[in-house]
């Protein structure tokens, strides 16, 4: 089988120029097929500001109510994801822009309202990777926005970090996947204050460790618990690491 590198980027990343043009740079480069999830949280929240929509967070999350559902569907769907099309296209790397709409490849449920009503939030029921991998094997880079559908007519926001897992297992039966989580670290760290304390290597005995002496924690346990997910589900491999080592995958933390 051949390999395929599945990066997810997060919004500060592809927000800001100059990280932008680096990001665009080094996805460029990587050999073999390929394919970018991306975020774009900060854009939507300042667009929001700009049309006098308040933005409401909980945990983390976004309240997604119709209203910023039309800001994240513009903002992600259109802005965000359109600048990196055009970016890799000047590249010279044949992009697609996407959301899960389209060619139907992500369907999600709505979020049930449990304690907290998230509005219009999609949990992924189910990604097709044979379409995908269609569009792969034509040469064409899926640029795919964090947004899913439910397949009644209603877009969803979803968590770009889960839609970089689904992809992954639903493109493992037809290639050898690498999942590569960019962020802003250099990878899963052992003193949060020391950039240079990366783990190099964490396997799922080292992750229950590391939650019980509190090492993992935050933000980071939804990470690591999709990445050993995605390796249940038959991907070769998971790199979390910073953004600007897109290039040299030898860094960071490998997930294994």
């Amino acid at each position: 089988m051949e390999n395929i590198t599945i990066v997810k980027v997060g919004g500060k990343i592809v927000e800001e120029e100059t990280t932008l043009k680096q990001l665009l740079s080094d996805f460029s480069a990587i050999n073999g097929k390929k394919l970018l999830v991306h975020g774009g949280g900060r854009s939507a929240t300042r667009m929001a500001e700009r049309l006098g929509i308040v933005t409401k967070m909980v945990d983390g999350r976004r309240i997604t109510d119709s209203d910023m559902l039309e800001v994240v569907t513009m903002v992600y769907g259109g802005l965000v994801n359109k600048r990196i099309v055009a970016g890799l296209q000047a590249t010279g790397i044949n992009a697609l822009g996407m959301t899960g709409a389209d060619m139907n490849i992500m369907l999600s449920d709505k979020r049930e309202v449990k304690t907290i009503d998230y509005g219009w939030v999609g949990d992924v029921k189910r990604a097709d990777g044979n379409a995908l991998a269609r569009l792969l094997n034509d040469d064409v880079v899926p640029v795919i926005a964090p947004l899913t559908h439910d397949g009644m007519g209603n877009m969803l926001n979803t968590n770009a970090d889960t839609m970089a897992g689904e992809t992954a297992k639903a493109l493992a039966p037809f290639f050898n996947v690498t999942l590569v989580f960019c962020f802003e670290k250099n990878g899963v760290l052992l003193n949060e204050n020391d950039d240079n304390s990366v783990i190099p290597v964490i396997n799922a005995e080292d992750y229950a460790r590391l939650r019980t002496d509190g090492v993992v924690q935050g933000g980071m346990i939804p990470k690591l618990d999709n990445a050993f997910a995605t390796l249940n589900a038959g991907v070769k491999e998971v790199v979390i690491t910073n953004a600007s080592h897109l290039g040299d995958l030898s860094l960071g933390t490998h997930i294994k």
